[in-house]
């Protein structure tokens, strides 16, 4: 049976490196027999969390905001994996892909902590990070890798796989580089 796939592309660019390795994962999904849904949300009208604690008294709309994150909410509930797209903007994920994230805060006060928790010892959500970067070191992936690791670990999230390409900085550099490989071999594994 395939798995329902959210993907959260937080690039501004439309053709950039990172809609690459995001069309190479959705092609290795969708061949597997998956249904991705993919939202590029730098481009939709999500504000930023405004930390008024005030979301969860709607469990279809939990956030007092609104804006396009509604529909994001919708695919996130019938997701089964969640695929967190993004360049790397000063070593993390770009302001467009947080304020999503952070957004998603708003679900936790809807009661979904204790459903994500409870779904997580069941198998839960799997996660999955596509990135391309200009450094291609351990070190310069590190402090997203971190951030990563404990979305993952506070979500409820199981790793499904990284795709962290370096060496990638302009549009197009992507082209060729065994990362695509890797995304579409990531995509195509999802079980």
């Amino acid at each position: 049976m395939g798995k329902n796939v959210l993907v959260l592309n937080g690039s501004p660019r439309r053709n950039g490196n990172t809609a690459a390795l995001v069309d190479a994962f959705a092609e290795g999904a969708a061949q597997a027999g998956h249904d991705v849904v993919r939202f590029d949300v730098a481009l939709m009208d999500i504000a930023p969390c405004r930390g008024c604690l005030g979301g969860g008294a709607d469990a279809d709309s939990p956030c007092v905001q609104k804006d396009d994150m509604d529909a994001v909410y919708a695919a996130y509930r019938a997701a089964d994996v969640v695929v967190l797209a993004s360049p790397m903007y000063c070593w993390s994920v770009t302001a467009q892909e947080k304020a999503v994230l952070d957004r998603l805060f708003a679900l936790m006060e809807a009661g979904m902590r204790a459903a994500e928790a409870a779904a997580a010892e069941a198998g839960g959500k799997g996660c999955v990070l596509l990135m391309p970067a200009e450094e291609d070191t351990e070190r310069n992936f590190a402090p997203v890798v971190s951030y990563y690791e404990v979305l993952c670990e506070r979500m409820g999230w199981r790793d499904l796989g990284r795709v962290l390409a370096g060496g990638v900085y302009r549009v197009g550099d992507i082209a060729g580089n065994p990362a695509l490989d890797d995304a579409r071999e990531l995509g195509a594994s999802l079980r």
